[in-house]
């Protein structure tokens, strides 16, 4: 009796390990699947349409540690790494050099470098996170 009681909890903790392992996988794909488009920013008193008046910041990450993108009116290259929910954006090598209004690039690339999570929202959304605070949303955008 307790064996066949401990083989059924042992069984079940494999079953739920292999939820989480695909759910973590899922939410890693999904990561790559698309091109994001900034929706949401925390920590600014300017509205969000008045930081970015024009453009909303858009980034692509890639399978080999490599994220590029828009500021919202210059591109920029990174690379970035990231294991299961947690990722670090390293600060862009390569940007254009365009003058800017809003004053939202500047806004975007600080709270990139201080992300340290990531989650994907059941309704598709990623947010990057400061330890478990979301501090930016992004919408999955097609690919063109």
């Amino acid at each position: 009796m307790k064996k066949s009681i401990l083989f059924l909890a042992f069984v079940s903790m494999l079953v739920l390990a292999s939820c989480n392992c695909a759910k973590n996988q899922k939410s890693s794909n999904a990561l790559f699947s698309s091109t994001w488009e900034l929706d949401y920013i925390s920590g600014p008193r300017i509205a969000f349409d008045g930081l970015f008046p024009d453009n909303k910041p858009q980034i692509t990450f890639e399978t080999n540690g490599k994220a590029s993108g828009t500021s919202s009116c210059n591109g920029f290259s990174t690379t970035f790494t990231r294991t299961e929910n947690t990722i670090k954006i390293e600060e862009p090598g390569a940007m254009t050099m365009r003058y800017c209004e809003g004053g939202g690039e500047q806004v975007f690339l600080q709270t990139m470098k201080k992300v340290n999570k990531y989650a994907i929202s059941s309704d598709g959304k990623l947010n990057l996170m400061i330890d478990d605070v979301p501090f930016m949303r992004f919408k999955p955008v097609t690919k063109k």
